[in-house]
Formats: C-alpha cells, sequence, structure tokens
C-alpha cells in the first residue's frame, strides 16, 4: 500500500488512535488479517474467526513487527479503533465474515474499504483498476489478464479467488506506486455488492463474462443476476475519461448491459459482431484451444497452455483488455501461449508417472463449469493413441435454490451424452442422488454410475479400479471437500511409482 501514518490512517476511516503514543508513525508493509504473516511496517486487521477472535492477536502481531492494528476496541497495544456498525448497515459484510455477532467485523471492514478507496484514488494517476465478473470464469480469466498485462508493467491481482469484502481492499492495498495495473476479481451474492465493491476500488475497465446460475438460489433468477453483474459496467467511467467495458457479445444477456454503462463498448467472443473474436478454434489432446485472434489491428494465430474450450472466451476478455491498454497482438499470443493455470484446484491438469491423468477442478462448480469441465474431459478423451477411458468424480453444486435437483439431474444426463466411462457422484444429499438418477435413466448405465455416501468411499472405489492410460475429473462446490480425492489420487500413484 501507499505509505501512511496511523494517524492519517485514523483520519480516513474515521476512527481514534488508541495506545499509540507516536501517530506519526508509519505504516510501510502490508495489510494482513492473519497475525502469522505480519511483517515489519504492517498494518493488522482485527477480525473474527470461527475459533479465534483478531482482537486477542493483536499483541502478537505487534510484536512481529506491525506498526499498528485497526481494530473495533482498544489492544493495549498502537491501534485505530472504529465504532461497531448497527445491525441495519451490516449488509454485505456477512459475505466475508460469517462469525461477526457484534457487527465490530463488519466495521473493521468498512474502515478496510475507506482505506483501500484512498489509497487507489492516490494513485488514479498510475495505475489502471481493471474489475472482472460473471458467473463463471472469474478466477481463470483474473490469472489470464494478469500475465497478458504484465509485460506492460507491473501488475497486483488476488491470489485464488479472494474476491469479496475482506479480499478486494486487501488486494487494492496491495497496489503501490510502482503498480501499473490492479486486477480486481468481483463476487456477489445480492444487488448492490459489486456496486460496493467498485466503489471501494472504481474501475477504468470492466469485464462481464457471462450471466449463469451460479449463486441461483439467492438471487432467484437470472435476470436478477445480470442485474447484479451489470452494477460493474454502471460504475464505470464515461468514454471521454478512458472508461471500457468488455462484454461477451456470445452472452445475450451481457452483450445488453452495453445499454447500462457510459464507457465505451468492446465485444469479444465468436460472434461475427465481435469486434475481438476467435476464429477457427480447435482443441488439442489435453483440450488446450488454438485459434485465430481477430481484433481491429489485424489477426494472429493463439496457442492457449490452459484447458478446456471455455478458456477461449476467457483469453479474448484478457486479450481485448491488454490491448486497449497497449499491447500488441503479437505480445498478447505470446503472453497467452505461456499463461498456466495459477490458481490451486481450478483444471489444475497432472498425470502421474503410471499415466493417470488427474483433472482436479475442485475448487468451486455451479453447472455452466460443470458442464465445460465435462465437455474438456470428453475432448481429452479423444486423443491421437484413441480413446480413453474417463471417470467424472462429481459432487455437489451448492447455492442453487429450487433449481438444485434439476440442475444436478441434467449433469447427470449430461455425463453420458459425452460418453464419459465412470460417473462416481459423491453425496447422500438430494441433489447428488438426483445426479446419479439422471445418468441412470439417461443411458441405463447400471453400475457405470455409482453413487458414494461420502469422500472415503470414493477413494476406494478409485484405488481399486483406476488403471494407468485413465483420465479422473474430480469437481464440486468447494464446501464438498472433493479436492482430497484428486489429491489422495495423485499421491497414491507417485508414491507407487516411487516404490517400484
Amino acid at each position: 500500500m501507499i505509505e501512511l501514518s496511523l494517524g492519517e490512517i485514523a483520519d480516513i476511516v474515521g476512527g481514534t488512535l488508541a495506545d499509540c503514543p507516536d501517530p506519526e508513525v508509519r505504516v510501510t508493509g502490508t495489510v494482513e488479517f492473519d497475525s502469522r504473516k505480519i511483517g515489519s511496517g504492517g498494518l493488522f486487521l482485527a477480525l473474527p474467526g470461527a475459533r479465534v477472535d483478531g482482537h486477542d492477536h493483536a499483541a502478537a502481531a505487534v510484536a512481529a513487527g506491525a506498526a499498528g492494528v485497526l481494530a473495533a476496541r482498544p489492544v493495549g497495544v498502537p491501534a485505530i479503533v472504529v465504532d461497531p456498525l448497527p445491525a441495519d448497515q451490516i449488509d454485505t459484510a456477512a459475505m466475508a465474515l460469517e462469525h461477526d455477532t457484534d457487527g465490530s467485523g463488519a466495521a473493521v471492514l468498512a474502515a478496510l474499504a475507506k482505506l483501500a478507496r484512498a489509497s487507489v484514488d492516490r494513485l488514479a494517476e498510475t495505475t489502471t483498476v481493471v474489475g472482472v465478473t460473471g458467473s463463471s470464469g472469474k478466477t481463470s480469466t483474473k490469472d489470464l489478464l494478469a500475465a497478458v498485462l504484465a509485460p506492460l508493467g507491473p501488475v497486483v491481482a488476488p491470489p485464488g479467488s479472494f474476491n469479496n469484502e475482506l479480499g478486494h481492499p486487501w488486494t487494492a492495498l496491495r497496489a503501490d506506486a510502482q503498480t501499473k495495473f490492479l486486477v480486481l476479481e468481483m463476487s456477489a451474492r445480492g444487488i448492490g455488492h459489486i456496486a460496493a465493491l467498485a466503489e471501494t476500488a472504481p474501475p477504468r475497465i470492466g469485464v462481464v463474462l457471462n450471466v449463469g446460475t451460479a449463486h441461483l438460489g439467492e438471487f432467484g433468477s437470472r435476470d436478477a443476476i445480470a442485474q447484479a453483474k451489470g452494477e460493474l459496467v454502471e460504475a464505470l467511467p464515461a468514454a471521454a475519461d478512458g472508461g471500457v467495458a468488455v462484454l461477451n457479445a456470445d452472452d445475450p444477456l451481457v452483450a445488453a448491459m452495453a445499454e447500462r454503462t457510459r464507457a465505451r463498448v468492446v465485444l469479444v467472443g465468436q460472434s461475427a459482431a465481435a469486434q475481438v473474436r476467435a476464429e477457427d478454434v480447435t482443441l488439442d489432446e489435453q483440450a488446450r484451444a488454438s485459434f485465430t485472434l481477430v481484433a481491429p489491428g489485424g489477426s494472429v494465430p493463439v496457442r492457449l497452455a490452459v484447458h478446456g474450450e471455455h478458456q477461449v472466451g476467457n483469453s479474448l476478455s484478457a486479450a481485448a483488455v491488454a490491448l486497449e491498454c497497449g499491447a500488441t497482438l503479437d505480445q498478447v499470443a505470446t503472453a497467452l501461449a505461456g499463461a498456466k493455470a495459477a490458481s490451486a484446484r481450478r483444471m489444475d491438469v497432472q498425470t502421474t508417472p503410471d499415466g493417470i491423468t488427474v483433472i482436479n477442478d475442485s475448487y468451486n462448480a455451479n453447472p455452466d463449469s460443470m458442464r465445460a469441465a465435462l465437455k474438456a474431459l470428453a475432448s481429452m478423451a479423444r486423443g491421437e493413441h484413441g480413446s480413453r477411458r474417463t471417470w467424472a468424480v462429481l459432487g455437489e453444486m451448492a447455492e442453487l435454490g429450487e433449481d438444485s435437483v434439476l440442475e444436478h439431474d441434467a449433469i447427470g444426463r449430461l455425463a453420458v451424452r459425452l460418453d464419459i466411462s465412470r460417473l462416481v457422484v459423491v453425496g447422500t444429499s438430494r441433489p447428488p442422488r438426483a445426479m446419479h438418477q439422471g445418468a441412470v435413466m439417461e443411458g441405463s448405465w447400471g453400475i457405470e454410475s455409482v453413487l458414494m455416501p461420502d469422500i472415503p468411499a470414493a477413494i476406494e472405489l478409485l484405488a481399486g479400479q483406476v488403471a494407468p492410460g485413465d483420465l479422473v475429473l474430480v469437481k464440486a462446490s468447494q464446501s464438498i471437500g472433493l479436492w482430497q480425492v484428486a489429491e489422495t489420487l495423485l499421491s497414491q500413484h507417485t508414491d507407487t511409482e516411487a516404490a517400484t
């Protein structure tokens, strides 16, 4: 973050100094909410957690080098204290803080947002803020954006999917005077959430990828999801002031957002209407796409290193932003060719020494990303050496509301239509049972589709039946913890090879 004194931070966030003999002490390090990660000159955030309250670790953070603490009450060491928020003002903080029972955590987050806004405002002349949202693909696109912008200057982007009321300002405060691009992933579980994030770090360029069914249970309809995602383009500056909205021409709900922004609109996709588009798309035996990138400045061949045809749209959005920021087509093509999956458990493709390929896409799941992953699995099975046996180890997709059973049923049926060899559904609640039943009804698979009660049972099944040459996709919502299946499978077969 930019260097500020404790006194200056108190003025920015509307807090008071406590146990602070010298208001001129400067924060020169990073802002952290984990006292184990605090460094010299940092600022520690005292936030409530599932097992501990950050206020109880304030002294340890200062002993470790923190210049001070942002807190909701005095903590016996130099602190900026903010008043707890009333219940009617807490609102979206619940996304980031499930254990905030008294509003103290919400108050610290609100102060953090004010501090991030002040920092971003001071960097406005030298740093371009890029916001990315969509029902699926945000993290992959954020990683691609970081890759294509890096040749143009220093980039700050969040790790993983750190995209809520905590992760958003925390990432923004990573930017300093040397940062040329600040890439921010923006999530929402309700109307007004993205608008609030955009207020914290106003973007000049906004990217909307798609409007799907993720969080449908919370929004109620795709139209409501579109309303929320479109808050990003509404927050952009006018075209005359440099505002640019990058919209997916292949998604009608996204393309329609052009009417909601003052910014200049750049359409991307495979549609003829897209100014930045992909032509002649092909996939190799690892489901990595090659295509011709066509833009107003010409065209260039592109070969992606990431897996899945859905990455074509993500890469087009990244390319459009880079071109707007001054990159050449050749620079974009080179950067995309070298960009690999940078966030854990997202289309992470690894092959064991004995030839089992594991696709660990277990970080999260919704119907759109589940379909994309299954299609990638089917594509990878049709390699140059003939068809390979495929396994889809799938768990529940959370937050789908009343459509959950139908969506899970449809995924089970899709697995049959894509000719996936074995479907292993993990879980005993109604949605995974519907996925298994959909597969059985679609194809009369019998034992080829199995319903396992839990993760250990799935691991045991795979340990006895997966063979060299097989392809295994593992995917579910993060809360299911299905990553354990992928990592155990990789470990078992790596250890077995090493022992022989």
